[in-house]
C-alpha cells in the first residue's frame, strides 16, 4: 500500500489544510510521522484530552485543551511543521475557530504549516473547501490481506506453541470477504476467529459476512437485497446470461484468470417490466455474492455538498462489502441535470460517481438500470464507463413460453397442463410483470368462479389487459429504435 507516498505527495503540494476521515487514528499518525520525517518537517498532535504537544514527547503545550486556544497559540507562535486535530470536527461550528484556521491557511507561503484533521466524519466548512486536500487509506487489497492473515498466524503459534489449521477453501473465502475492510478490522477478524479454537472454518467466513452487514445497515445509505435468485428464474436474456457466465470465474479470482482484467459493470436498458431488476438480481445470485441497492432517493440532503458526502460513504459501504454487487435501479432518476432548481447537486452527484467508476479498485460490480435514455447523461453513456450496455426488449415468443413456464411453476401449476403456444401468441408486446400479472388476476377470476385455472382464464385476462407496448406505443418504439444500433441486444 501506498499511503506514505499517497500523503507525502499532497504534503509537498502545499495544501494547508488536509482532512482524512478514518478511525484508525494510529495508523494515521504512523503515517504522518513517516512522511514529516521524510520531508524534514516537525510533528505535532492535538486532541481536546491532551491539547497541543510534540509528536513522541511528553511535554504538552499548557492551555491548549480547547480547540480555540490551540489554533490561536499555533497563528501566534508560529513553527513550520505538520499539525494534526483528532475529532476537530464538533468545534467547527464556531466562527472564531474557522476564521484562526482560514489566517493559518492564508499565511503558508510565510510559515508553512499543514492542519490535518482526522475524525471519522469530518465536513470543513464551505469557504474553506478551495484549500483543503482529501486523503483516503488504500484499503488492503487481497494481497495485503493474505499477509495480515499470515501475520497473525504466526503471533497465535508464539503465544500457543502450536501451528494454526485451516480449511484452505475457507481461508480463500475469507481472504475474499475481508478485503475491504480496514487493517484494523482485518486483525481483529483474523484475531477472533484463531482465538476461538485455533483454526479457520466456514463458519468465521459465515461471521465476518454478518459483520459487514451489520456495518451497512448501520450506515443505512444501502439496502441489502436478500432476495437474490438464478438466472433459472429469468425468461430469456441468453445474450446476457452467457456474457455474465464468461466472466464470473475472472471476477471472483479463480486460479488461472489473473491476466484478464476484472469485469466492472453493465447498464441495463430497457422498457418498463421488462426484467431489468429481476437480472440485476440474478447476478448476484448466479455469482454467490452480496447484492447492495443503492436508492438516490435516500441520498439527497437539502443541505449544501451533504448530498455528495452520503454517495461517498454509500460507496465506501461498497467497497467494504466486496466483492459484492452494487445496483442503482432507475439511475436516470437520480442523474437527470436538467431539473429546475437542482442547484447542481445532479452535476456533483454524477462527477462523484464517474470518479468512483474509473478509480475504484475494489471487487464491486455496478449493475445500473434505465428505463429513459433521453434522461442519462451523455458522460455516462462513453465507451468505457461500463463494461457493455444491454437492451432488454420485449420477450420474444421463446422467451414468452419460458416466462408463462417459470410463473406457472412458481404457482404450483403444470405448464403442460395450459395451450402454452396459444398463451405466447396472445401475449405478443407484453412484458414479462404484464404477464405474470395477467396469470395473477386470472387465478384470482377462477377462484372467484370456483373453477381451477384453466387456459380460457388466462387468455380472457389477457384480451381484457392493454400492455404498456400499446399504452406508450411511441415512446417504446423510440427507445427501440435508439438501442438497435448503440446497445447489445440481452436476449
Amino acid at each position: 500500500m501506498n499511503d506514505v507516498h499517497d500523503l507525502k505527495l499532497i504534503l509537498e503540494s502545499r495544501f494547508p489544510l488536509v482532512t482524512v476521515e478514518t478511525t484508525e487514528e494510529a495508523r494515521v499518525l504512523g503515517v504522518i510521522e513517516r512522511c514529516a520525517n521524510l520531508l524534514g518537517r516537525a510533528s505535532f498532535s492535538w486532541s481536546v484530552t491532551d491539547g497541543l504537544r510534540r509528536c513522541n514527547r511528553p511535554e504538552r503545550v499548557p492551555a491548549t485543551e480547547a480547540l480555540g486556544d490551540a489554533l490561536r497559540h499555533i497563528d501566534t507562535t508560529p513553527h513550520n511543521g505538520i499539525y494534526t486535530l483528532l475529532d476537530a470536527h464538533p468545534y467547527l461550528n464556531d466562527p472564531a475557530v474557522v476564521r484562526v484556521i482560514r489566517e493559518i491557511a492564508q499565511e503558508y507561503s510565510r510559515c508553512a504549516r499543514t492542519l490535518v484533521f482526522v475524525s471519522p466524519r469530518i465536513d470543513l466548512p464551505t469557504d474553506l473547501h478551495h484549500l483543503t486536500a482529501r486523503f483516503a487509506f488504500e484499503l488492503p487489497d487481497a494481497n495485503a490481506v493474505r499477509r495480515i492473515v499470515s501475520e497473525e498466524a504466526q503471533l497465535w503459534q508464539s503465544r500457543n506453541g502450536r501451528k494454526p489449521v485451516g480449511d484452505p477453501a475457507a481461508i480463500a473465502l475469507l481472504t475474499q470477504h475481508l478485503t475491504g475492510l480496514s487493517v484494523d478490522d482485518v486483525r481483529r477478524q483474523i484475531r477472533q476467529a484463531l482465538e476461538a479454537d485455533g483454526a479457520v472454518t466456514m463458519q468465521d467466513v459465515d461471521r465476518v459476512v454478518r459483520f459487514k452487514q451489520d456495518r451497512l445497515a448501520a450506515d443505512g445509505l444501502l439496502d441489502m437485497e436478500s432476495d437474490t435468485g438464478s438466472f433459472a428464474s429469468v425468461g430469456g436474456l441468453n445474450g446476457l446470461k452467457r456474457w455474465l457466465s464468461l466472466r464470473r470465474a475472472v471476477f471472483t479470482g479463480e486460479p488461472g484468470t489473473g491476466n484478464l482484467p476484472a469485469p466492472r459493470g453493465v447498464l441495463l436498458l430497457g422498457v418498463q417490466g421488462s426484467g431489468k431488476s429481476l437480472a440485476a438480481k440474478a447476478v448476484a445470485g448466479a455469482w454467490g455474492l452480496p447484492l447492495l441497492r443503492l436508492d438516490f432517493a435516500t441520498l439527497y440532503d437539502k443541505y449544501t455538498g451533504e448530498t455528495e458526502r452520503r454517495l461517498r460513504e454509500a460507496l465506501r459501504g461498497a467497497a467494504k462489502m466486496a466483492p459484492a454487487v452494487l445496483w442503482i435501479d432507475e439511475i436516470e432518476k437520480g442523474l437527470a441535470t436538467d431539473d429546475v432548481g437542482d442547484s447542481g447537486v445532479s452535476r456533483r452527484i454524477l462527477g462523484s460517481l464517474l470518479t468512483w467508476m474509473a478509480e475504484r479498485r475494489e471487487p464491486v460490480f455496478l449493475v445500473a438500470t434505465a428505463n429513459d435514455i433521453s434522461k442519462l447523461p451523455p458522460e455516462l453513456l462513453r465507451k468505457g464507463r461500463f463494461d457493455e450496455i444491454f437492451f432488454i426488449d420485449l420477450p420474444g415468443p421463446g422467451a414468452r413460453e419460458d416466462i408463462l413456464r417459470i410463473h406457472l411453476g412458481r404457482r404450483g401449476l403444470s405448464p403442460e397442463s395450459f395451450a402454452l403456444p396459444a398463451l405466447v401468441e396472445a401475449t405478443a408486446g407484453f412484458s414479462g410483470a404484464e404477464i405474470e400479472q395477467a396469470i395473477v388476476a386470472s387465478m384470482y377470476e377462477a377462484h372467484a368462479l370456483g373453477e381451477p385455472l384453466a387456459s380460457g382464464h388466462v387468455l380472457a385476462e389477457i384480451a381484457r389487459t392493454r400492455p404498456l407496448s400499446v399504452l406508450m406505443a411511441e415512446k417504446v418504439e423510440a427507445l427501440r429504435a435508439w438501442a438497435a444500433e448503440r446497445c447489445v441486444p440481452a436476449d
